[in-house]
């Protein structure tokens, strides 16, 4: 309208900008849309998640996730609601590059230690922590949000992981699959 005040935001990056009125940035911001000026950090684009069976999650051969649906598999029926969190920030963190970082530096520094646990708060929000001697990740997982995984912090001294987060609760696997211990049937 005119008179009315409007924001620039980019719908690509890199791309054009174009005007969007003052009731329509929050829907702009949901859709990723960056606003002219504000600082950005990289991000990991949200695409369409493919759900795949426990079974995948726990195979060796697979690397790449299947289409076949989460709800078929028996074992996931029996496993409480946390368990299901812990298998679905696995399952997050594996159809992301994080899980490619992750495999590169197991290669030049081993094995690491690995936990998937839940943050404390009303929100269902799930922590990543892949931990080496001297380097560790922490990702966190968001369900439901535009970004649901992201990198929330880095380190290299393990002493500096809260205790709490030190739940040695998952596995690395050689192609950078992280691996949950939950019950298996």
């Amino acid at each position: 309208m005119l008179g009315e005040r409007a924001t620039r935001f980019a719908p690509d990056e890199g791309g054009s900008f174009v005007e969007v009125c003052a009731l329509c940035h929050e829907a702009a911001a949901g859709h990723g849309w960056v606003k002219e000026g504000s600082p950005t950090s990289p991000s990991v684009r949200s695409q369409p998640r493919r759900r795949r069976s426990l079974g995948a999650l726990f195979d060796a051969r697979r690397a790449e996730p299947t289409g076949a649906p989460v709800a078929a598999e028996p074992v996931l029926r029996r496993l409480s609601e946390p368990e299901l969190l812990t298998v679905e920030a696995a399952d997050l963190f594996n159809s992301s590059p994080y899980r490619r970082t992750v495999e590169g530096i197991a290669k030049s520094l081993g094995e690491p230690s690995a936990s998937i646990v839940p943050l404390s708060g009303t929100n269902a929000e799930m922590v990543v922590t892949v931990a080496w001697d001297i380097s560790w990740y922490q990702y966190r997982v968001t369900f439901g949000s535009i970004q649901p995984l992201r990198l929330a912090e880095r380190g290299h001294d393990l002493d500096e992981i809260d205790p709490h987060f030190r739940v040695w609760n998952a596995r690395l696997e050689p192609d950078g699959r992280l691996v949950p211990a939950v019950a298996r049937g």
